[in-house]
């Protein structure tokens, strides 16, 4: 595999942001109650993420190193505030639904960290596949939790309305008598958990 594609794949299972490095919980807990909400914050991640990954690289000669963490967040915000302004004209409800986890996209440890980590020490196309990469692992990730809980938890699964489809998918008998610890902090938790105990297995046996 070239080095590219590493950069690009790693950040799906290798270094996934969720379940092997552990950052940005906060989100990955307040907003994966519904497989829309999800997607919409993966989505906005992977666009803030690679934005601000590219614009960091091709910066980072010139910012000096005592105001590199208040530069990043500038950049960063700058391209928040273009996905909240984007989301708020054409996406009103997803808008809505993130609330504030939407601006906190500014001091997520994901973005912060790779700027950190990643986009201050190496080329522009690097790290826009470092950022696409850990970003689709993030939506990924979020997207799988949201399912479960919201299978379990509401016995439906939340897309997006087109024409006639208003976008919910109700499953049988689930709908009826769902798991309503699904839908709290806990079951996210507890989802989590075993899904971060699966990557682990799998880390393992794929080392050995």
């Amino acid at each position: 595999m070239s080095g590219h594609m590493k950069e690009l794949t790693k950040g799906i299972f290798k270094e996934n942001p969720t379940f092997i490095i552990m950052l940005g919980m906060c989100p990955t807990l307040g907003v994966s109650t519904m497989v829309s909400n999800a997607i919409g914050m993966g989505v906005s991640v992977i666009f803030v993420l690679t934005c601000s990954n590219m614009a960091i690289s091709a910066l980072r000669k010139i910012i000096p190193d005592t105001i590199r963490i208040p530069s990043y967040i500038v950049i960063i915000a700058s391209f928040v505030t273009i996905v909240e302004m984007v989301l708020h004209a054409y996406v009103p409800s997803i808008y809505a639904a993130l609330g504030v986890y939407l601006p906190l996209i500014v001091v997520n440890c994901i973005i912060l960290g790779r700027a950190e980590a990643f986009a201050n020490k190496n080329t522009v196309l690097d790290s826009a596949l470092d950022g696409i990469g850990m970003g689709v692992g993030f939506t990924l990730s979020l997207s799988l939790i949201a399912l479960i809980r919201e299978v379990l938890g509401s016995g439906t699964i939340t897309l997006f309305a087109i024409g006639s489809f208003d976008g919910v998918i109700e499953i049988p008998l689930l709908h009826e008598s769902p798991i309503g610890v699904m839908t709290l902090a806990a079951g996210a938790l507890l989802v989590m958990g075993y899904l971060k105990a699966f990557f682990q297995w799998k880390t393992a046996r794929g080392a050995k």
